[in-house]
């Protein structure tokens, strides 16, 4: 089993005992983040193209991978940013695969070190399809930062398509969804967002 197996969020439940809360906003209500001219202009060429296109794959090269290198830029590259990385934490209970996106509180870009804080899962469409397998991306970054001796209260996550963000925070065994998708664009207050979980 890898984490793409995890097709529903009872799967998870099931399999690791989490407790779920739905529809509670746990971000707090912040100042947008304009983005760099560089984001800005990038954005306004390759969003009509991935929306277009359509395909997971498009989303994630042209929306959502500029924007979490932007959130990088903006903490003055003091976290480290995976793509498509190999994350196998506990093979013997699912938790191994390829995680779409990840970012951690170390500098390092060579190999992923503690503590990872996001993980976000691109979908080509339906947000509520990746819940699961990004809830076993959080329990195996919880994991990870526990065997690393480096665990940090809460792990977030997001499942996205590019233009509708959904995010998720995990404390010890509850995983909080806000059941609110928030739009991009505007990119800034996504930025924000995503800023502000790299901090806190």
């Amino acid at each position: 089993m890898a984490y793409s197996q995890f097709k529903t969020l009872a799967s998870v439940k099931e399999a690791f005992g989490l407790v779920t809360q739905e529809g509670i906003r746990f971000l707090p209500t912040l100042d947008p983040i304009e983005p760099s001219a560089t984001l800005q202009n990038f954005l306004e060429y390759s969003l009509p193209v991935a929306v277009a296109t359509g395909s997971e794959k498009a989303r994630s090269e042209l929306i959502i991978s500029p924007v979490l290198l932007e959130v990088r830029q903006i903490l003055q590259q003091q976290i480290s940013f995976f793509s498509g990385e190999d994350f196998t934490v506990d093979e013997s209970v699912g938790l191994n695969g390829t995680c779409d996106f990840l970012l951690s509180r170390s500098t390092e870009l060579i190999d992923i070190e503690a503590p990872v804080f996001i993980l976000v899962e691109a979908k080509k469409a339906d947000l509520k399809s990746g819940l699961g397998q990004c809830a076993a991306e959080m329990i195996a970054a919880q994991r990870f930062n526990q065997k690393k001796e480096q665990p940090i209260s809460t792990i977030y996550g997001c499942v996205s398509n590019g233009t509708q963000w959904r995010f998720m925070q995990l404390q010890e065994q509850q995983l909080t969804i806000d059941l609110h998708d928030y739009p991009l664009p505007p990119v800034a207050q996504i930025l924000a967002f995503l800023a502000w979980m790299a901090e806190n």
